[in-house]
């Protein structure tokens, strides 16, 4: 008989923590993924029985003819990948919270390694999506925030904190904003799809969520186009950046706002290539990454099946905040 090596994967969202059984193929096993929702209010003890829940829910669905080798994790971050903790920016009431050893209480003996969920993200996009057979890459989530994660001389970069990768926090300029704080120019402030509705809605947008802008842009609105116009541009604007620091070979973009227009990835190309100064960023391509929603989830599991990929350097003891 053979047996198949499984990995747990998991993975912990803005809203929910989400649950599968991973093949070393890729292949999540028939009903075993599970999400329990959680909420941005979500207090750790809560939280800590939705996660037990969801892993339990999960395990019960083991064929009998596999071994679970090992469990993945990806979490929003910013994460502490020394200490196994996490400080979701969009779950404030999770700050401090040590998911890697939640998750050991669940499967006591196992190995468990635990990655920002972007991080994750980079590495399904890699191994089973569209940067696959690319040395290096980025791969983007545009949805209510801005992620990514980064692979670079064919290995995933963790950094030293296991926070490489936040795209979504670096700065993008001629954007405005009408606060002084550092958060207000970034390109999550820009260009998430949280950022563009509350901007269609100060320029008069009667329109409440993305499938509203969606639905706007479909019927002509000139207010929804500019916004999702303006999402694209800075995307494109921190694209351009990102290529010429690290001489990227392609960028794929997933996440529930890319879809907002038919046309999002063409804008976002197009933007780039403006905001590129230096002919060889130019030949970047801009891709719609394939994995859709499977992506956090074999991302987490590659970690276990993919673990000489993912490796990192130890990571730093503590973090020095800059003074």
């Amino acid at each position: 008989m053979i047996v198949t090596d499984l990995a747990l994967a998991v993975d912990l969202g803005g809203t929910k923590v989400e649950t599968a059984l991973v093949e070393a193929s890729g292949a999540i096993v028939d009903g075993s993924r599970h999400r329990v929702p959680t909420g941005r209010d979500a207090e750790p003890d809560a939280f800590a029985e939705a996660l037990s829940h969801a892993i339990r829910q999960t395990l019960a669905l083991t064929p009998a003819d596999s071994t679970l080798i090992g469990v993945g994790v990806g979490s929003a971050g910013p994460i502490d990948l020394a200490r196994g903790r996490v400080s979701p920016k969009n779950l404030p009431a999770l700050a401090g919270f040590n998911l890697r050893d939640a998750v050991s209480r669940e499967l006591p003996g196992l190995a468990v390694q635990l990655r920002l969920d972007g991080t994750c993200i980079a590495l399904a996009e890699h191994w089973l999506g569209a940067a696959a057979g690319s040395a290096n890459s980025m791969s983007m989530v545009v949805s209510t925030g801005v992620g990514g994660g980064l692979i670079l001389g064919g290995k995933l970069v963790s950094g030293r904190s296991g926070n490489a990768g936040h795209i979504g926090q670096i700065h993008v300029a001629g954007f405005g904003a009408e606060s002084s704080s550092a958060d207000a120019t970034t390109l999550e402030a820009s260009a998430s799809g949280t950022s563009a509705v509350g901007w269609a809605q100060r320029l008069g947008w009667p329109g409440r969520s993305g499938e509203d802008l969606a639905v706007s842009c479909a019927a002509g609105d000139d207010i929804a186009w500019r916004a999702v116009r303006r999402s694209a541009a800075a995307v494109g604007q921190a694209i351009a950046s990102a290529t010429t620091l690290l001489d990227l070979e392609i960028v794929a973009i997933g996440g529930g706002f890319s879809l907002v227009v038919p046309d999002y990835i063409d804008l976002v190309r197009t933007a780039a290539l403006e905001a590129t100064v230096f002919e060889y960023a130019t030949t970047v391509r801009i891709e719609p990454a394939r994995l859709g929603a499977d992506a956090p989830l074999l991302g987490a599991a590659a970690l276990i099946h993919r673990s000489a990929m993912a490796a990192t350097d130890s990571p730093i003891s503590h973090l020095v905040t800059i003074s």
